[in-house]
């Protein structure tokens, strides 16, 4: 069975929304006093992981956070449906969404950190497809055929649940533009990935007569206020790394950062994005990232510099279709504070005076 609709989201040129990655790293009453403060500095979402080895129960969290706060969005980026069955999700995320009326967003994904640590693989695209359509009957209140043994179906469903799709190859993002509310974009900011990114989206909503225009966009990407952008990017070095282990090479090589990282990397645990020791893998991805790559990494890929160039460039995905921005801290294992307040007291401020001058968007 599947379960397809067409999103009624507005095409307009509205404000760009912007949020911030908040992982699941402390007691769930501490990490939503951080969502708190994320809202009272005015951001328009809180996006949280989900690895069961590596942070607090994603859904735990995301109720603490429903419960102490009034209007911020809430999302998974992302849940899976490998080291979850679909129908606990579907459970869980109609749990959150009653707390938090009409502001939850379920992000879904092939599970990464979640599959690696355990030894279960990734979730391939079938898998996905299957997944998701039994999460939005579900949702929606229909009985699920489960391998022909029984029909089943949600007790108090909640069909206002919105699910995203994140994804970075080629075949997801046609998922994602077939199948989902929504769809969530790893490779950065990089125009040039961007662009091929939602390509194939578009072509996944045409094929099944959605309109192309209709999905929202997430775009994720790390974030650093600074005025010495060569300083801070040499944190970063250990994603530039991850991403050309993982088949991003040639999107880096689009940017001119040519880089061959080996596919295997020791003394790193328990993954080069969520190293527990981050000094220690800045310094051994330096023997593949130089200085110069990751500055140029930063530029193309992430959202470092001053205020006023992070607005602009904020601006400019505007204009290009992006409709969500999250904003991700280096780091795993503590909160995002210093990113909160730095960009809630200096970026989201001249974001919004743009909006009201008729800039934004634009």
């Amino acid at each position: 069975m599947s379960v397809l609709r067409d999103v009624p989201v507005s095409t307009d040129k509205g404000p760009l929304r912007i949020g911030v990655r908040i992982p699941p790293c402390d007691r769930a009453d501490r990490v939503a006093g951080t969502v708190r403060r994320a809202e009272e500095l005015g951001f328009d979402q809180v996006w949280f992981p989900d690895s069961q080895l590596l942070w607090r129960d994603v859904f735990t969290t995301l109720t603490a956070a429903a419960l102490g706060t009034e209007r911020i969005g809430l999302g998974t980026a992302v849940t899976n449906v490998a080291t979850r069955h679909p129908s606990v999700v579907a459970s869980a995320a109609r749990s959150v969404a009653e707390l938090a009326p009409g502001r939850f967003t379920l992000g879904l994904g092939v599970g990464n950190s979640s599959v690696a640590p355990v030894g279960l693989r990734q979730t391939n695209a079938a898998q996905l497809r299957e997944g998701l359509s039994m999460l939005r009957a579900l949702l929606d209140g229909h009985e699920w055929d489960f391998d022909g043994k029984v029909r089943s179906r949600l007790r108090d469903p909640q069909p206002s649940v919105p699910i995203h799709l994140a994804a970075s190859g080629p075949r997801n993002l046609r998922l994602a533009g077939e199948i989902a509310d929504g769809v969530i974009l790893l490779s950065g900011v990089s125009p040039r990935t961007l662009a091929a990114a939602t390509a194939r989206v578009r072509e996944g909503a045409e094929a099944v007569g959605r309109s192309a225009g209709t999905l929202p966009v997430t775009v994720s990407a790390f974030c650093a206020v600074t005025d010495d952008i060569a300083a801070e990017a040499r944190q970063i070095k250990p994603i530039c790394a991850s991403i050309a282990q993982n088949g991003g090479a040639p999107f880096l090589a689009l940017a001119g950062i040519d880089v061959d990282v080996p596919a295997t990397v020791e003394g790193v645990y328990p993954d080069l994005v969520h190293a527990e020791d981050w000094d220690a893998a800045v310094r051994i991805c330096s023997a593949w990232i130089s200085d110069e790559a990751a500055v140029r990494f930063a530029q193309e890929f992430c959202l470092f510099g001053t205020a006023a160039q992070i607005t602009e460039r904020l601006r400019t995905l505007r204009a290009a279709g992006v409709t969500d921005v999250f904003l991700q801290h280096v780091g795993s294992y503590d909160a995002p504070t210093e990113l909160i307040e730095t960009v809630g007291s200096s970026v989201l401020p001249a974001l919004r005076s743009a909006a009201r001058s008729g800039k934004a968007g634009t």
